[in-house]
């Protein structure tokens, strides 16, 4: 309705999987922080076409096991056919060859991208990846400003997570992400379900695509197409003010409560409960347990379902003032 031609989607997806399967093999092969992959993917190869012998060697006993039981009229054992021994979908390029691949041949106007799930606990290169997928992907379609338009992490109990910090961190490198041209963001925090990874408001994920979408490559400048995303902070005797981008309609409380997640921290870097009130266009942060802060950190939890936001209704990005 709001732009009077049909819109069609392609959906390419595969649960549990980790981002490198994604990634065009020429958005690897660009990017030199991957050459470990390259390695990897040439040393896969020779695994494969062993185990791929080994496979059909099986097959072949299987058959020849079959054909002579049928021969004597004998029962037919129910055996199994052998496994797929590759775990090919772990493999770089093996998903960006099977499932996006094929369409390249199609134009598109963009891309959309949820995942990172399956790389809390690999997070290395994490960045890197990103880029290389993003980079790769758009060296497929030959569209080298293609909109990718991605999701960050929702809240969840990751209970395999060393800490209950894996997840910001992710996050943070996805947030570094928006420095990529043409690239938007949708913050989840407040759709999630910190018992089930996937959140259960596929709705609203998909209105913030569409909003990143109908502003930046369908020509609305008029909607507000992101929630406050920090900008800067200033320290102002015993608090510190946060300044945001995209305020939009101006700073709420989702809940009329005053707002949460937010920690503060002086030199010692040791972080504690703060009280944070909405100042303009701004928010007010402070603790009397830290008198010099110096810090601040915001739904810097897995779980963390803050009520900060826009008053268009989308949630503050989370984010750590002290970064590395």
């Amino acid at each position: 309705s709001e732009l009077d031609v049909p819109v069609g989607l392609i959906n390419a997806a595969f649960g549990a999987t980790r981002i490198i399967p994604w990634v065009a093999p020429q958005g690897i092969a660009e990017l030199h922080e991957l050459a470990e992959i390259v390695t990897e993917m040439h040393t896969r190869r020779q695994q494969y076409r062993k185990q791929l012998a080994r496979q059909i060697d099986a097959m072949d006993a299987w058959v020849d096991k079959t054909r002579a039981a049928l021969a004597e009229s004998k029962p037919i054992p129910l055996s199994r056919w052998p496994r797929n021994p590759l775990g090919w979908h772990y493999a770089p390029s093996s998903l960006y060859n099977a499932m996006v691949h094929p369409f390249t041949a199609m134009p598109v106007r963009g891309a959309l991208w949820y995942q990172g799930e399956a790389n809390v606990r690999h997070q290395q290169l994490y960045r890197q990846k990103m880029l290389a997928l993003i980079r790769g992907w758009r060296g497929a379609w030959d569209q080298p400003d293609m909109p990718f338009y991605y999701v960050q992490l929702a809240p969840f109990r990751f209970k395999t997570a060393a800490t209950p910090y894996e997840i910001p961190k992710l996050r943070e490198i996805q947030t570094s992400v928006l420095a990529e041209p043409n690239t938007g963001m949708v913050v989840t925090t407040d759709v999630g379900d910190i018992v089930d990874i996937h959140p259960r408001d596929k709705a609203a994920v998909g209105e913030r695509l569409a909003l990143w979408a109908l502003a930046k490559t369908y020509g609305r400048p008029d909607i507000v197409y992101c929630g406050p995303m920090y900008k800067s902070l200033a320290v102002e005797g015993d608090k510190i003010r946060i300044s945001f981008e995209h305020v939009g309609g101006g700073l709420i409380s989702t809940d009329h409560k005053p707002l949460s997640w937010f920690e503060i921290a002086g030199a010692d870097g040791r972080y504690t409960p703060a009280k944070a009130k909405i100042d303009g266009a701004s928010v007010l942060v402070h603790s009397p347990e830290v008198p010099q802060p110096v810090a601040v950190r915001f739904a810097w939890h897995e779980e963390a379902q803050p009520n900060l936001a826009n008053a268009e209704g989308l949630p503050a990005g989370p984010f750590r003032t002290n970064s590395p």
